[in-house]
Parts: C-alpha cells; structure tokens; sequence
C-alpha cells in the first residue's frame, strides 16, 4: 500500500473508532470521510461497506480482549480470570454503543470477516471457563458462549442512557454468583 493511502486508511479507522465511541455502530460513513479529511471514495475503496469498516474495528477489539484471556489464564486464579475478564468484555463492549448487538450478530455470520475474531473471543471464554470448571469453582454445565451471550446481554444495557458502571459492575457480579458451583 502506497504511504499516502496508508495514512488515508490510519486516519480513517482513528476517527471511525471515535465516532463509533460516541455516536455508536451506526455512524455515517460520510460524516467519517470528512471528519478524516478525505474523500468519500477514499473511504469506500477502503472499507466498501459500513460493516467492513466495523469489522476491522471490532476484530481489533475483540482479538485485545482473546489475548487478554490468555493472560489472566496464566497470572491469575481460575475464578479471578474469569471474573476480571469478563468485565473487560463487558467495559470494551459497553464504550460502543450498539456494539453489543453488533457483536451478537457478526458471531453468527460465518461469512463475515469478524466471524473468525468471534470465534476466538469465544474460544477465550471457554479457556477460561474451563480453568474453573476443572478447579471445580463453577458449574459444569456453562460454556465460552454462555458466558459471551450473558456478558453482551450486560453490554446492550449499557445503551440504555440510566444504565451506570455500578449497575453494570453489579450485573456482573450477580452473574458470577449464578456460575460458582
């Protein structure tokens, strides 16, 4: 890729991410392009459609959140992993509005570039809830989209404008309860 189209691009997806950060999923991609100072053709011969815009945006966060996992696998207690990670899911997911949903419904688009980040964000999920399954902390029964599902559910409330850090904090916390053995 030529520099200047690398720059185009690099400011492109730095005032996409912003915009998605206040005015949600839904952004305009008009409103980006000048916003970004380039064309509208420039946006589109990046990124052809919203979606794809969203998707190497959201691939970027989600794959954060997958290493994140592996991290806590490796530093922290089976429950503790989990618990902390799944609030970083939650606070990740909640900075964007409509992203929860967003996230929902790329998982299950096998098409869909942001599939593959899904899947492995997935995959964390079950690392870790398979850590505290096998220290029998939490029940057998749960797995990685369970815990994907519950804590995007949290995430989609925090859409909602009285939806606080607190409540969401104490979602989470509720929810931790109903997976301990």
């Amino acid at each position: 890729m030529r520099a200047d189209a690398q720059r185009n691009r690099e400011a492109i997806l730095k005032v996409a991410r912003a915009m998605v950060g206040n005015d949600g999923t839904k952004m305009s991609l008009r409103a980006v392009a000048r916003n970004a100072g380039v064309g509208l053709g420039t946006v589109y011969r990046h990124f052809p459609t919203r979606d794809d815009l969203l998707q190497e945006i959201l691939s970027s966060s989600f794959d954060d959140l997958s290493e994140k996992a592996h991290v806590l696998a490796s530093s922290e207690s089976p429950l503790n992993a989990l618990e902390r990670w799944m609030e970083e899911v939650a606070t990740n997911t909640s900075a964007y509005q409509g992203l929860a949903a967003s996230m929902i419904e790329k998982r299950e688009d096998p098409t869909s570039s942001l599939h593959a980040s899904c899947s492995s964000l997935k995959q964390s999920g079950d690392l870790l809830v398979r850590r505290a399954q096998d220290a029998e902390l939490v029940r057998p029964d749960i797995e990685g989209t369970d815990i994907i599902s519950l804590v995007a559910a949290i995430a989609w409330l925090s859409d909602l404008e009285s939806f606080t850090p607190d409540r969401r904090k104490r979602l989470l916390t509720l929810l931790m309860e109903g997976l301990k053995k």
